[in-house]
């Protein structure tokens, strides 16, 4: 056990050329570069077998939000069944806000030790049968254990779906693909809701729990017999340096393979294809010159990476905010003067859902593209940084939808002023994650599953912090002061991103020769 520095892991430091320098129109150079010998490589795989494997774990990560937080709109009526305040009710989603957080730090290292896939196989079925208790639950008690079980399930998919992002695409593709993955964590968050209150008005809350089994019933399924591991021992693939990194005729389209489209030099010396049933192994052997308490302990050194601070305090907030609201707004809009219906009450997602496509197209395509357009000017280069220039669309919405909420809450505008709201604080739930989590990943390719998992686990603790004295807060200070200061926060967090900008190169040289990584 001893620490080197990301310098020796990687040479480029999140600067790479990323465009030949001829200014051809197919000049595109791949990055991480597939290895040539290996037909395994992920890389490689066939678009359908990519794109199946990622949609899989999207749903997984939908449904691990959907059936805890689309339970939102029932929170009025189960703190009347269960005979609860607000408060004690809010921790149906509270606990498993942290329990989201706090066990990726179990689940990332057992996936960097033993694979991918028996994590996700594993907590696919765990996942399944919480769901399958929350529906039989007689008490709030057992309830509030089912969500907190089923977050624990569902907490492998917080970083190490982002994980699976760069274990399958190209560093072109990580944008567009992290919005998807983005939306289907905040898509569990809007659409669950939405639905949920449908259900709840005709039939009851336990009818979503039961959908929810049968959903991720079936996901389960489909994560056993058609996501192979995807975890890649990269070192050993071929260089990525520019002079022999593989460009593209033209990016890689549906149905067609890597090698087909790309000049990729295949040897003849090619390594056995894996059949199908080798494909379904829940043992893929152990990384060697490594063991599992290094791994369980290597992430921890890397919060000191300045890309990875702003990330998790910009994802913090950004998640807070959302979830403060959908806590809130039952106990508003189902109570005087508004006295709406479950039903109506979960339309509020939809702007919460318009949100959250808006911030996942605006923070993974078109930062793809401005970054693409930027490297193109930069004679071919690409510099993580460029991730960051498009921060100022989420520095202006959500602090507005914050205030827009704050006050028609407070004076009980109509409804619109609250819908309006809402949709425009979502906007930061996707555009900030997407973009920031992407800037982390092309900084730190080589422990990009150790500092998403920082990310994303310290996010889940400190929006935890806020979000359980959010109650007491704005009943003590107002829905004027309360949402107003979240303004403010916001604003400050995404502030950071200008010295960033400006100066991220030269950080992210003098951090790459820090010895903090653990070997």
């Amino acid at each position: 056990m001893h620490f080197t520095s990301l310098a020796s892991l990687d040479h480029s430091e999140g600067t790479v050329q990323l465009h030949a320098k001829n200014g051809t129109s197919n000049d595109l150079i791949l990055h991480p570069a597939p290895n040539p010998n290996d037909p395994n490589d992920p890389l490689r795989w066939p678009r359908w077998k990519k794109h199946v494997c990622f949609a899989s774990v999207c749903a997984f990560t939908f449904l691990a939000n959907f059936g805890i937080g689309g339970l939102a709109p029932a929170f009025y009526g189960l703190s009347l069944q269960f005979e609860k305040t607000q408060t004690e009710t809010s921790a149906l989603l509270l606990w498993p806000i942290l329990t989201f957080g706090v066990f990726n730090f179990l689940w990332v290292p057992l996936a960097n030790y033993l694979g991918k896939r028996p994590v996700f196989v594993f907590c696919s079925l765990l996942l399944c049968v919480c769901y399958l208790w929350g529906a039989l639950a007689q008490s709030f008690r057992s309830l509030l254990w089912s969500n907190i079980i089923g977050a624990f399930a569902g907490s492998s998919t917080e970083a190490l779906g982002a994980a699976i992002v760069n274990d399958l695409y190209f560093l072109h593709e990580r944008g567009n693909l992290m919005g998807v993955y983005m939306n289907s964590i905040s898509g569990g968050n809007t659409i669950g809701p939405l639905i949920c209150g449908f259900i709840i008005t005709s039939y009851s809350w336990r009818v979503h729990k039961w959908l929810s089994f049968a959903l991720t019933a079936v996901n389960f399924l489909v994560v056993l017999f058609l996501c192979p591991e995807t975890r890649y021992a990269r070192s050993d693939a071929a260089s990525p340096a520019t002079s022999s990194a593989p460009s593209l005729d033209s990016v890689p389209i549906e149905g067609q393979d890597v090698e087909k489209s790309a000049k990729i030099a295949v040897h003849d010396t090619q390594l056995p294809k894996k059949s199908f049933m080798q494909d379904l192994s829940l043992w893929s052997g152990v990384p060697k010159n490594t063991n599992l308490l290094t791994l369980f302990l290597r992430p921890f050194p890397m919060i000191v990476y300045p890309a990875v601070i702003f990330s998790f305090l910009g994802y913090a907030v950004s998640l807070a905010w959302v979830v403060a609201i959908n806590i809130l707004n039952s106990f508003v809009l189902q109570a005087p003067p508004y006295n709406w219906k479950p039903s109506i009450n979960g339309l509020i997602n939809i702007p919460g859902l318009i949100g959250n496509l808006f911030g996942a197209w605006a923070g993974g395509w078109l930062v793809d593209k401005y970054s693409d357009y930027r490297s193109r000017k930069n004679v071919g280069v690409f510099e993580p940084e460029t991730r960051l220039h498009l921060l100022i669309i989420p520095a202006i919405i959500v602090p507005a939808g914050c205030l827009a909420f704050g006050y028609g809450v407070a004076q009980t505008l109509q409804w619109t002023a609250l819908f309006f709201g809402y949709g425009m604080v979502a906007v930061g739930l996707t555009f900030v994650p997407v973009c920031t989590m992407v800037y982390v990943s092309d900084c730190y390719l080589p422990v990009n599953a150790d500092a998403l998992l920082l990310v994303n686990g310290l996010k889940n603790v400190v929006a935890f912090g806020f979000l359980y004295g959010v109650v007491p807060w704005v009943t003590k200070s107002g829905y004027i002061d309360s949402f107003g200061t979240q303004a403010g926060v916001f604003v400050a967090i995404m502030a950071l991103a200008i010295p960033l900008s400006l100066y991220g190169a030269k950080l992210r040289h003098k951090s790459a020769q820090w010895r903090i990584v653990l070997q």
